[in-house]
């Protein structure tokens, strides 16, 4: 049966050093710990202030580190405090079609792993189902978690950025389409916009798990840190992958904007052809409404035909001009 926990707390867990794992309540955390050599994991989502404080209370957190664990608007980055990291990554979450952005912060030390979720942040527990089918692994310590956490959080990453190729290849279409739509602009700029937000969570990742890596003392087992160059590696293949679909949006906005200029002019074209075409006409049959004395067409009966003829004349001649030079 299921411990009771306060408000803000999803799980706390005690996983003993064979791997096994038992949930238990805040106020047992001190004497399981003192009691066995494994460690807890502790998870928790969008806590109050009270929660976070029982949290320092436990394991003596930083004051800073709970001051930024209460605010969801950090960057992503690796803090040490005394015997504890302090871990911040961004997370994203399509709903409802639209890509949400969260934060998860993590508390590393000797024997405990504590998890914040803030916004949009998918459960770890299917991490956690997975870590308990491997023993092994968990015999680790924490720092095992916090690499399955981690590659969870970039894991996301990928069929997100799948996904905004696939909606960049459908705006293709729209692009070199022969009617302009002012909607392909729209949908482009709210598409860079996203991917440019997916940059700012992807690309400081790469520090962090760099630090990590190159973090010196025992909270970072070194069994894990192979684990944790696996992630860094998904992490750049991301970061590329955003780096040329930023690129391609930019050139698919100068492409667009190039056609519509080029759509416009031919517009431009066809006016100026149609306009001579009636000019022409118009400049020679007004010289008849001024008040000559003499009038070619008063002496003689076939003026006006002739007139006719020429004035059509003209107005092929110039057609067939302006459709050799394509303005038609």
């Amino acid at each position: 049966m299921n411990p009771t926990l306060p408000h803000g707390v999803k799980s706390c867990t005690h996983y003993r050093p064979d791997g096994s794992r038992q949930a238990i309540a805040l106020d047992q955390v001190k004497a399981q710990l003192n009691n066995d050599e494994g460690f807890v994991w502790i998870g928790l989502y969008e806590p109050d202030m009270a929660a976070l404080q029982q949290m320092q209370a436990l394991f003596n957190l930083h004051p800073l580190a709970i001051e930024d664990a209460a605010k969801a608007h950090q960057r992503p980055k690796v803090e040490s405090f005394d015997d504890v990291l302090f871990v911040v990554v961004h997370t994203t979450q399509q709903i409802e079609q639209k890509l949400r952005y969260g934060e998860t912060h993590l508390f590393l030390g000797k024997r405990f792993l504590i998890t914040i979720r803030h916004a949009a942040s998918l459960s770890y527990e299917p991490v956690r189902e997975r870590l308990e089918l491997e023993p092994g692994l968990l015999r680790l310590g924490p720092s095992v978690c916090l690499y399955a956490v981690l590659d969870a959080v970039v894991d996301n990453y990928l069929p997100i950025t799948d996904q905004l190729t696939q909606s960049l290849d459908a705006l293709e279409k729209d692009i070199f389409a022969d009617r302009y739509k002012r909607s392909t602009i729209r949908r482009l700029y709210e598409l860079k916009r996203e991917v440019n937000l997916m940059r700012m969570a992807v690309s400081p990742l790469q520090d962090v798990l760099g630090q990590l890596r190159r973090s010196p003392g025992e909270l970072v087992a070194d069994e894990v840190r192979p684990y944790l160059r696996d992630v860094h590696d998904h992490v750049a293949r991301v970061a590329d992958a955003i780096d040329t679909l930023r690129d391609m949006i930019s050139t698919a906005l100068s492409v667009n904007l190039s056609i519509v200029t080029l759509s416009q002019g031919e517009t431009v074209k066809r006016l100026g052809a149609w306009a001579a075409l009636l000019a022409a006409p118009t400049l020679i049959t007004s010289w008849y409404g001024m008040n000559f004395t003499r009038m070619p067409e008063l002496d003689s009966p076939y003026a006006y035909p002739l007139l006719g003829a020429a004035v059509l004349l003209v107005c092929v001649g110039l057609y067939r001009l302006f459709k050799r030079a394509d303005w038609l």
